[in-house]
């Protein structure tokens, strides 16, 4: 039996990231190694798992097929591993978070702090995805808790309400339409956008609504947040499209403003997504209840 639970997780962390060195960056090791790593476990399973490009790495079907056991087998590693810390260390939980970037910049930094002020003891493992990944990652338990932007999908996970949000467009103070009281979206394609990275649920939905009134959506840029989305719209590469409130920050600093985006589906829902509520460990399950009633909480005050 050579398997090891380190080359498992290097495996995993190749094919979610889809290079070797992305991998060994956030793995924190080198990339010669994870490739060692790979082959020789490559040579033990006696099949190749990955096939290698000038682009980086796709896994092949025997590469999916290990992927899923390994997730399992990691996983279940880490709830011994767990388990024995609690009498160990009093360590008493750990929860892997997976949320797209519109609730971790709203309502996730406030949430989780008061969180673990009654949980010091529980560890959250927060990653940034966008809402399509995060909902896979929590069906195939590589995530505890997922927050998402609510649109139809068809994985097998639990759901429940959290927040809510609206877009408005974010311009230059100088520009042509900062000085309106609403904006159409139609108007506004007339412009360069500035967009989050491949795969944002804005970037999906302004692209489906651009179709649907046969006209293009121009994004020039594509960045991973919205600090650096402000950053460019200040800079004169173009408008964007983000929840209202955020450009706050950004205001004085950049000369940046928001518009209110006159369109319907500009008003969004937030949702946290579980495989099962039996599923859930103790930690997990009071992550949940806790932010459903910090949301209930916000309503009650407005």
């Amino acid at each position: 039996m050579k398997l090891d639970p380190v080359s498992l997780n290097l495996f995993i962390a190749v094919v979610e990231e889809g290079s070797i060195a992305a991998a060994a960056e956030r793995e924190h090791i080198a990339a010669p190694a994870v490739s060692k790593r790979i082959s020789a476990l490559e040579e033990t399973l006696r099949t190749t798992l990955l096939t290698r490009h000038h682009k980086g790495t796709e896994p092949t079907a025997a590469g999916y097929a290990l992927l899923n056991l390994s997730r399992r087998a990691v996983n279940y590693l880490d709830d011994i591993h767990k388990e024995m810390l609690d009498y160990a260390s009093g360590t008493r939980g750990q929860v892997r978070v997976f949320s797209n970037i519109s609730a971790i910049t709203q309502f996730l930094p406030d949430d989780l702090a008061t969180f673990l002020v009654d949980h010091p003891a529980v560890e959250i493992r927060l990653e940034e995805r966008n809402s399509l990944v995060t909902l896979r990652s929590v069906a195939e338990n590589a995530a505890d808790v997922g927050i998402f932007t609510v649109e139809p999908h068809a994985e097998a996970v639990e759901t429940f309400p959290y927040e809510e949000d609206e877009l408005s467009v974010v311009v230059r103070s100088d520009h042509t339409l900062a000085g309106r009281k609403s904006v159409r979206f139609e108007e506004t394609l007339e412009w360069d956008f500035v967009g989050l990275r491949t795969g944002s649920a804005i970037n999906t939905q302004l692209t489906q609504v651009a179709n649907r009134l046969q006209k293009d959506f121009r994004l020039r840029i594509q960045v991973t947040g919205y600090d650096a989305l402000c950053l460019m719209v200040s800079a004169g590469l173009g408008i964007a499209i983000a929840p209202r409130n955020l450009t706050k920050l950004f205001v004085k600093r950049l000369g940046v403003t928001e518009v209110p985006l006159a369109e319907s589906w500009a008003h969004r829902h937030l949702g946290i997504a579980i495989r099962n509520r039996e599923s859930l460990s103790p930690a997990a399950e009071a992550l949940v209840t806790h932010l459903q009633a910090r949301a209930v909480s916000r309503r009650t005050k407005k």
